[in-house]
């Protein structure tokens, strides 16, 4: 039986980044710095609404984060909540390095039988 139970925060990261819009949000911030609203949607083909609420998205996440300065509102990418996600690549690695450390037992057995 698999166990299918995972920290809800890792289930929130994997459907704010499953819509390539959003990835490429994050992008964007990670290359640029913060940026206002705005001037995100001026990268995309898509309406201020639109990216707007992609945003909403990550900010649940707690992908992105926003602050204000002045009267601008300037949101950042917050690259911490990811090491959930490299924490559970990380176990499932391991997990998969144990069967082939023991396939390769086998393999030795039977070759010396």
């Amino acid at each position: 039986m698999v166990e299918q139970e995972s920290p809800p925060q890792l289930t929130e990261l994997f459907k704010a980044t499953s819509d390539p819009t959003r990835r490429a949000i994050l992008t964007l911030l990670a290359q640029h710095g913060p940026l206002r609203v705005t001037d995100i949607a001026g990268h995309f083909d898509m309406s201020l609404n639109a990216v707007s609420k992609h945003i909403k998205v990550l900010e649940v996440a707690d992908l992105v984060r926003r602050r204000t300065e002045w009267r601008e509102h300037l949101m950042e990418v917050n690259m911490e909540p990811l090491r959930a996600i490299d924490l559970w690549f990380d176990d499932l690695r391991s997990i998969w390095a144990l069967r082939l450390e023991a396939l390769d037992d086998i393999l030795k057995k039977e070759k010396s039988e």
